[in-house]
């Protein structure tokens, strides 16, 4: 996925594997922690809100949404390389396209064949959570 020699290199396979974990991982954490109550008190209070933990729960979904969006946004970086490449093409990104990825670029680079991935993601996940550089 994502490379010039699929099957030698894994490319960006387990890129896409890591951002539809933490999708699913989301879509767990999505479940309302209040249906979950238990009684308390002796049951003199029958109903807690368990809100600190949908706190939590929020705060873990917000993590694992900018880890998403830090490896989708490498993942485009590499496919418009790769279009650019393969077609020739130097058509300009929309004019809110083009400084994301002209920012994704300057602090990651093409990557041509399988290597150690976690600083570049790093680096993007710190672009994403950086929102006012790109919003």
């Amino acid at each position: 996925f994502l490379t010039e020699n699929g099957g030698l290199n894994s490319g960006f396979m387990l890129v896409q594997y890591t951002a539809a974990a933490l999708c699913n991982e989301n879509k767990v954490f999505s479940h309302p922690a209040c249906v979950d109550t238990i009684p308390s008190s002796a049951n003199v209070e029958d109903h807690v809100s368990m809100g600190v933990t949908s706190v939590l729960k929020l705060r873990q979904i917000v993590e694992n949404l900018e880890n998403i969006l830090a490896l989708e946004f490498f993942c485009a970086a590499q496919a418009i390389d790769f279009r650019k490449k393969r077609t020739g093409a130097e058509k300009n990104l929309g004019k809110l396209t083009q400084p994301v990825y002209d920012s994704i670029r300057a602090q990651v680079p093409f990557i041509e064949k399988d290597e150690y991935m976690k600083n570049y993601i790093d680096s993007v996940k710190q672009f994403v959570h950086d929102k006012e550089k790109w919003i």
